[in-house]
């Protein structure tokens, strides 16, 4: 056989090898669905996440599916998925009062024998190490934090030379002082959520929370005391009868009290982290630069309590790739990814030394103070049975607001209806 012919089968072969190795390596390759949520979860953040991960491990694919504007239509589109068993999404994004639910139910995979059992949740704020611990196993990882925090009119208060209001009826008389100066018919004293989403959970608890009393103990038991619960859903009804809150509040969302703040028309507005970066960047955004963000007031002789909210990384029990997908969220649950998330997208940390990172503080200022108002920060009731906890609290919370519902009476309808449920 000549030299050339022996060269070009050489080639030949190499070439071959080459493409059986190519071919050997896409068949190895693992794709891994990933459910991230919905626009304020940041899906955009969580793909550039995704890219790096796959630089990093080229025989892992990652796909990602987005859906669900609130909370209770993520939980609906995932608990009908996660009921038939479904193997097509491996890894879940779920709200922190998911994961004592969704493993309960058999949903979610234990991660112990993937990421070292419940001390690889030591680095975390105690309260998502109580929500992923679910019967002594872990259940998820942090994604990232988030919490109720009052944002306020920085300007406005600087122009009446009111003080950051430290209790509720502090911040009727700084709301009603701006709002008689301002002589503006559409300038809201506070916005909150009234309508009967996840929200009026919150709206419920944060009143009650700021005198000092819990609704569950550490077993997830109801411990409510019906007058502190009266007390606090009365004073939301006398803020709306002083002109401080519209008389609508019922029928008020998350993204309405945004979208009325970024317009100008709100002195004091209660909201999650999220919307800080809306304030900030949107073009439409009428106070930029003119934000101040402040822990919720409390009740007289009580103290300031808001309600936490966050998300987690789950791996599907009926994932057919559980160690890959187990590494990817340990991966995403890391301090690297946090703090990528914090800088890139103002979205709170669920490990508290990436608050005072420098990069993170040069990026978004507000978060150095934000950590203790998220550290002291309390979750919504810890159950498997959160979907009718939720249900009984949001309406209940919404009809209350609309007055067709006493104080009295729809707090003693919360407590029939969940003493059944959380017992």
């Amino acid at each position: 056989m000549k030299r050339r012919n022996l060269i070009s089968l050489a080639a030949t072969s190499v070439a071959l090898s080459a493409t059986l190795l190519s071919g050997t390596a896409w068949a190895q390759q693992t794709t891994i669905r990933v459910f991230s949520g919905g626009q304020n979860q940041r899906p955009d953040l969580m793909r550039r996440l995704f890219d790096e991960y796959q630089k990093a491990n080229p025989n892992i694919k990652v796909d990602i599916e987005t859906g669900g504007a609130t909370s209770e239509l993520q939980r609906q589109y995932l608990s009908t998925v996660l009921n038939a068993k479904d193997p097509a999404i491996d890894i879940y994004l779920i709200d922190i009062v998911n994961p004592a639910q969704y493993f309960s139910a058999g949903w979610l995979e234990p991660l112990d024998a993937y990421v070292g059992g419940v001390n690889a949740m030591k680095p975390y704020l105690p309260v998502y190490t109580q929500a992923n611990i679910v019967n002594g196993k872990v259940a998820a990882m942090p994604a990232f934090a988030d919490a109720m925090f009052m944002y306020y009119r920085k300007d406005l208060l600087d122009k009446y030379g009111i003080k950051e209001p430290k209790t509720w009826d502090e911040l009727a008389v700084a709301a009603k002082k701006i709002q008689d100066g301002e002589k503006n018919p559409n300038l809201q004293g506070l916005s909150i959520q009234g309508a009967p989403i996840e929200g009026a959970v919150c709206t419920f608890l944060l009143p009650y929370w700021s005198q000092g009393k819990a609704f569950n103990d550490a077993a997830g038991k109801m411990t409510l005391d019906k007058d502190a619960a009266v007390k606090g859903m009365d004073m939301w009804l006398k803020l709306v009868d002083q002109g401080v809150m519209k008389k609508n509040i019922a029928e008020v969302t998350t993204p309405a009290t945004v979208n009325e703040f970024k317009a100008g028309q709100v002195a004091f507005a209660i909201n999650w982290g999220f919307a800080w970066d809306r304030f900030k960047d949107d073009t439409d955004s009428q106070v930029k630069g003119k934000v101040g963000v402040m822990p919720l007031p409390s009740m007289a002789g009580g103290k300031s309590a808001t309600c936490v909210g966050g998300w987690q990384w789950a791996v599907s029990a009926f994932s057919k790739s559980k160690a890959e997908s187990a590494k990817l969220v340990q991966y995403l649950a890391s301090a690297s990814s946090s703090k990528f998330l914090a800088a890139e997208g103002s979205l709170l940390p669920t490990i508290q030394s990436v608050y005072t990172d420098a990069d993170v503080v040069r990026q978004v200022p507000w978060f150095k103070d934000a950590a203790n108002v998220v550290i002291a920060g309390q979750a919504r009731p810890i159950s498997a049975q959160y979907g009718q906890v939720s249900d009984a609290i949001r309406t209940t919370t919404s009809a209350i607001l609309a007055r067709t519902k006493t104080s009295a009476d729809g707090v003693a309808e919360i407590d029939s209806r969940l003493t059944r449920v959380m017992r």
